[in-house]
């Protein structure tokens, strides 16, 4: 079964469900596709709502410092506002679809990064997956907010980059759209398309790509190293060619294993 894992973020997420470009994206996905599953993060949302609510939004390299009561917060606006809005979206679109976690089933058990971050975790896949393919072989889209779980049931704050690598592994997944508010992987100022492993490899050394590119693109990476065909990143899918990942005029960024003539479709 040929899967594509979508991750939401940015933009993106915050468009998805008022811009009827994404389910015309959705629809052509489909045709190219056997299965889709879906990720999303908590966007900009968890900020405004902390911030309502008087809490202080910190982040360390990234990474949102989540005590007890933003957990909370991170719960109710990614697992419970977002997700139910972009399911009930995509059930009135007439796309059969299911909200879920990583807490769901025992898929996933975060382990803590740091201390000093409280409720923020690395994923680590300990479910089955066989009830999930059986969803995807009814056209069901799953639609997962990374939220999991530590050993003990708290709740716990999970980078939805490494949550989407974890299950893209896990599934088998043929190709993954990382989808936020980037063109694509910008090189010595122009978008690079298409990139290869050794390519990205040599633009983090030499500093071409810096900040929050690099986690996205070291996850990237680890996805091509572990089997999955080609990774894109970038904003758009609209009016998007599926087949064909070479030229400076394809929307975002394919990373590949190779160049595009070795590349199996």
């Amino acid at each position: 079964m040929k899967t594509v894992i979508i991750k939401l973020s940015g933009k993106t997420l915050d468009t998805f469900c008022s811009d009827p470009k994404w389910m015309n994206n959705l629809s052509e996905i489909r045709k190219n596709y056997d299965a889709i599953v879906i990720v999303h993060g908590g966007g900009n949302k968890i900020t405004s709502w902390s911030s309502a609510l008087d809490l202080k939004s910190e982040f360390v390299n990234g990474q949102r410092v989540t005590d007890e009561k933003t957990m909370e917060v991170v719960a109710a606006v990614q697992s419970g506002l977002l997700n139910t809005k972009i399911v009930a979206t995509l059930h009135s679109n007439g796309i059969d679809a299911i909200g879920l976690t990583g807490i769901d089933k025992g898929l996933f058990i975060a382990d803590y990064l740091d201390k000093d971050l409280g409720f923020v975790g690395n994923p680590k896949f300990t479910g089955k997956t066989d009830w999930l393919v059986s969803l995807l072989k009814e056209n069901i889209v799953p639609v997962f907010s990374s939220i999991c779980r530590d050993n003990s049931g708290n709740l716990m704050n999970v980078n939805a980059d490494l949550f989407t690598k974890e299950l893209a592994l896990a599934l088998n997944a043929e190709t993954v759209f990382f989808l936020s508010d980037v063109e694509g992987v910008i090189l010595n100022g122009e978008k690079k398309n298409p990139l290869t492993y050794d390519e990205v490899i040599t633009g983090i050394e030499k500093n071409e790509i810096y900040g929050g590119m690099i986690p996205k693109l070291q996850s990237c990476l680890e996805l091509i190293e572990r089997g999955v065909n080609k990774v894109w990143i970038g904003n758009d899918l609209s009016d998007f060619n599926f087949t064909d990942i070479s030229g400076s005029d394809t929307k975002g960024s394919w990373i590949v294993n190779r160049l595009p003539a070795a590349v199996n479709y």
